[in-house]
């Protein structure tokens, strides 16, 4: 650990924790792949590094949205239970329809999500009517972002936060904050996988989880400043680099094969 790769790290766990707190992502988008340009990961050992430095990145995030009022617990709840269980079996099941179609299907999904963000005006205090068939669908989404989750090493928020303001109707800020809550129990379980997989470089992710606390909560306060609108188009915009970030990836898996 020279002081120029401590500081690159920690640099790391601050963008992170600032996307994290404002967008109630887990922090991957930003993480995995500096790891890999920045600091010359393999991409597994970058995912599993990711999914480690999250925890306390969620947590913090988590807490700081609840102080607030913005955390829906039921369908936080909800949530988690279809992502662990679709984090051990969603995996599965997506593989045998073929990674590469699903891959793109889940690209034109982020497109159509960034579109659909950019004309929507989400109302800040919308309430969600509790009904067995709508948190059925909070399962189900949860279940679906779990193992996509698994298959391409990032998902959770990007994919939630959308789908639970235009499907769930919920207003922005509580969206992001029970997006950061349920992500607590699946990144317990990945993170206690790939410990015992020996993948994850546990110092690097520990020093990119303690830098991104503090700016978890920057992200925090600055998402309930600026207006619904303003962070509508800016989740947007994350959305479509999340979405390059894969079409990249998919390009390159198909050169190599």
């Amino acid at each position: 650990m020279t002081p120029r790769r401590v500081l690159a790290l920690a640099s790391v766990g601050v963008l992170a924790g600032f996307f994290s707190g404002m967008f109630g992502v887990g922090g991957g988008i930003a993480i995995i792949p500096l790891l890999v340009i920045a600091l010359h990961y393999q991409p597994r050992l970058a995912s599993g590094t990711s999914l480690t430095a999250i925890l306390p990145i969620t947590v913090v995030g988590g807490l700081g949205y609840s102080v607030a009022g913005n955390v829906d617990w039921v369908i936080a709840g909800c949530l988690a239970v279809g992502a662990v269980v679709g984090s051990f079996f969603g995996t599965q099941v997506l593989v045998r329809i073929g990674q590469h179609w699903v891959q793109g299907g889940f690209i034109v999904f982020q497109v159509v999500m960034a579109v659909v963000l950019f004309l929507t005006a989400p109302e800040r205090d919308a309430e969600v009517g509790y009904s067995v068939p709508l948190l059925a669908v909070v399962v189900l989404i949860g279940f679906i972002t779990g193992g996509l989750s698994g298959l391409f090493g990032i998902g959770g928020g990007v994919t939630i936060v959308p789908l639970m303001m235009l499907i769930v109707g919920m207003g922005d800020l509580a969206a992001r904050g029970t997006s950061l809550v349920m992500m607590i129990p699946t990144a317990i379980v990945g993170t206690l996988n790939n410990l015992r997989n020996g993948n994850a470089d546990v110092p690097a992710a520990v020093l990119i989880g303690c830098s991104a606390v503090p700016a978890s909560l920057g992200g925090v306060a600055v998402a309930g400043l600026i207006s619904p609108q303003l962070s509508n188009v800016l989740f947007a915009a994350l959305i479509v680099v999340s979405a390059t970030q894969l079409t990249i990836k998919a390009w390159r898996q198909r050169g190599s094969a």
